[in-house]
C-alpha cells in the first residue's frame, strides 16, 4: 500500500471507532471544560476576569485534554492488540504514525472549537476578533504538541506506568510549543494587535512542527521495533 493510503486507512479506522463510541471525545471535552471552569471559578471575581489570563488558561486546557486523549487512544490499541496487527501489516510504519497523528489532531481541533468560545465568554477575552490568526496559532500549536505526544504514546503503550510517564516525557519537550502558543494568543488579545509579532510566533510554531514531525517519522519505526 502507498504511504498516503495507509495513513488514510488508519485515520478512517480511528475516526470510525470514535464516532461510534465517542468515548475519547466525551472524556476529553468534559475534562477540558472542567479545567476551564475551575480556573473561571477561582480567578473571575465580581464579574471581572484577570487580564492576560485567557491565553494561558486556553493552552493549559488544550495541553491537559491532549494528554488525556493521547493516553486513551493508544490504550484502546493495547487492549484489542490492534497495534501489533498494524505493525505486522505490509505497510510503512511512518504512515501508521501519520494516521494516528491526524486522528489526534482532529480530536483536539474539535475540542478547541468548544474551548475557544467558552474561554472567550468566561474570561471576557476577544479571542474571536482575529479568527484567521487564531486558527493559525491553534493549528500549528496542536500539530507540534500532537506530533511529540503521538510518538511517546506509541512508545509507552506497553509500559505499566504509562499514565505517569507520558506527561513526564511530553511536557518538557513541548514547552517551546506551549510557550509560543500562549505568547501568540496573548498578542492577539492586545488592544492594538501587532501582526508582525503574531507572525513571528506562528513561524516559530511552524518551524517546531517541522522539526518534531521529521524527528518522529525518523524514530517511530526503530522505537516500535525495539
Amino acid at each position: 500500500m502507498t504511504f498516503g493510503r495507509t495513513a488514510w486507512l488508519v485515520l478512517r479506522k480511528d475516526l470510525t471507532v470514535e464516532v461510534r463510541s465517542l468515548e475519547i471525545a466525551y472524556t476529553t471535552l468534559f475534562f477540558a471544560i472542567s479545567c476551564v471552569l475551575f480556573f473561571a471559578f477561582a480567578l473571575v471575581k465580581e464579574g471581572k476576569a484577570p487580564e492576560d489570563g485567557a491565553a494561558g488558561i486556553l493552552w493549559i486546557a488544550i495541553a491537559f485534554a491532549g494528554t488525556l486523549a493521547l493516553g486513551r487512544t493508544f490504550e484502546r490499541e493495547r487492549q484489542s492488540e490492534t497495534l501489533r496487527a498494524l505493525l505486522m501489516a505490509p505497510a510503512a510504519r511512518p504512515a501508521i504514525y501519520v494516521g494516528k497523528l491526524l486522528g489526534i489532531i482532529a480530536l483536539l481541533s474539535a475540542a478547541e472549537l468548544v474551548l475557544v468560545p467558552l474561554v472567550a465568554f468566561l474570561f471576557q477575552a476577544p479571542l474571536l476578533s482575529h479568527p484567521f490568526w487564531l486558527s493559525a496559532v491553534l493549528i500549528s500549536g496542536t500539530i507540534g504538541f500532537s506530533a511529540v505526544g503521538t510518538l511517546f504514546s506509541a512508545m509507552l503503550v506497553r509500559a505499566r506506568s504509562r499514565d505517569v510517564l507520558l506527561p513526564v516525557l511530553l511536557y518538557p519537550i513541548t514547552v517551546p510549543v506551549i510557550i509560543a502558543g500562549v505568547r501568540a494568543t496573548a498578542a492577539l488579545l492586545e488592544p492594538d494587535v501587532e501582526l508582525s509579532l503574531v507572525r513571528f510566533w506562528v513561524a516559530l510554531l511552524v518551524a517546531l512542527d517541522v522539526v518534531f514531525v521529521t524527528l518522529a517519522l525518523w524514530t517511530f519505526e526503530p522505537l516500535m521495533t525495539d
